[in-house]
């Protein structure tokens, strides 16, 4: 197995904890590898934070900059938890720590997690910027506005992976101020379209068609 397709699968397969907020998140080591996953969308509740699309300020972050309104709550349920479970790996510089890599990942509403997860560990422990990567499968955008190159330089190790035209990666439509960030990957072949596209096992067809 290639390791995007590891990636996606232990996503799929995670045995994820529940915060409030439906906020649903799994911290798993691996070896030398400290793996934060978040689920992907499973009941009412994600849905009404999926269409919460209006932009609100994030003010935990400097510079302050806006973001997707139903994503970031979910996250901030999330992510006393999220570091409770990564403190004590992280907390000491990669040279000095029982892992020596961090890997996010998230699948869907999970990939808008994992993009303000990647986002928070880039700003919270600079000594892990260099081992720290991030992938999203089939991510919806996340930010409002266009990112300055400072601030859009903290996801230069996040991949977002859009399989065909799967159509959760283009909400909230460009045209009402969003974006993407990091790095956009095409994976597909073109035999699926539409939500089909979106569908796990059509994402798992197509990194393995790509060795990916």
């Amino acid at each position: 197995m290639h390791e995007m397709e590891r990636y996606f699968q232990r996503c799929l397969d995670a045995s994820y904890t529940t915060e409030s907020n439906d906020a649903d998140w799994a911290v798993e080591r691996d070896g030398d590898e400290l793996l934060i996953l978040f689920e992907h969308s499973r009941g009412s509740l994600d849905w009404l934070n999926n269409l919460n699309f209006h932009a609100v300020p994030y003010r935990e972050m400097h510079p302050i900059w806006q973001v997707h309104a139903g994503f970031l709550s979910v996250w901030q349920a999330a992510k006393p938890a999220v570091a409770e479970a990564v403190e004590p790996y992280l907390s000491l510089p990669p040279a000095k720590s029982a892992v020596k890599r961090v890997t996010v990942v998230g699948y869907s509403h999970g990939a808008a997690l994992a993009v303000l997860c990647h986002e928070w560990l880039w700003y919270r422990y600079p000594f892990w910027r260099a081992v720290l990567n991030g992938y999203g499968f089939g991510g919806p955008r996340v930010l409002y506005g266009c990112p300055t190159p400072s601030l859009a330089a903290r996801w230069a190790q996040f991949r977002l992976l859009r399989n065909n035209d799967d159509p959760v990666t283009h909400l909230p439509p460009r045209a009402f101020g969003y974006c993407h960030v990091g790095n956009l990957l095409q994976i597909g072949d073109g035999a699926t379209s539409g939500l089909d596209s979106h569908r796990p096992e059509n994402y798992l067809a197509s990194l393995r068609a790509r060795n990916l």
